[in-house]
């Protein structure tokens, strides 16, 4: 039975109309991409400054180790004192960009005499964050290095 060319492009026109008046795959998924989106793009944002600022709690942290270090060497020394103590600490916190934190040198004064220097500093972590501090509100950083001065008998 042969049929007529006419009446497949009439089959073709009516099925090509049919196809557009249908969606395609990706074009259902739009809606339930940006969904997706909406549920994890906060809890990955969040994620990642919470990484961020325990990145940065931990610089501060090991960096507040090298201070008193450095504080302390710079006290123990012949001719030493607390304010060179003091100011070599400041110096290695400001690297950092801490700009709110508090040091101590005992004794104030070092004498000939003394036996130990003890450089404390305390860093709190509200004041010195990047990120809105809801992570880290009312902890600080406390180190604290005592050492023996040279030459002392």
């Amino acid at each position: 039975m042969l049929h007529d060319p006419q009446d497949f492009g009439a089959i073709n026109a009516e099925n090509s109309r049919m196809k557009s008046t249908r969606r395609k795959p990706q074009e259902l998924r739009r809606g339930a991409t940006m969904l997706e989106f909406a549920v994890v793009a906060p809890i990955l944002f969040l994620c990642f400054f919470a990484a961020f600022e325990f990145c940065r709690v931990a610089m501060i942290k090991h960096t507040a180790d090298n201070a008193v270090y450095e504080g302390c060497r710079k006290a123990i020394i012949p001719g030493g004192t607390s304010r060179e103590a003091t100011n070599e600490t400041r110096r290695i916190m400001n690297t950092l960009g801490v700009t709110d934190f508090t040091i101590s040198v005992r004794p104030r004064r070092i004498l000939p005499t003394t036996r130990q220097v003890t450089v404390r500093i305390e860093v709190p972590l509200s004041k010195n964050s990047f990120v809105p501090n809801q992570f880290v509100t009312g902890n600080e950083i406390v180190r604290e290095l005592t050492l023996y001065r040279e030459g002392s008998q």
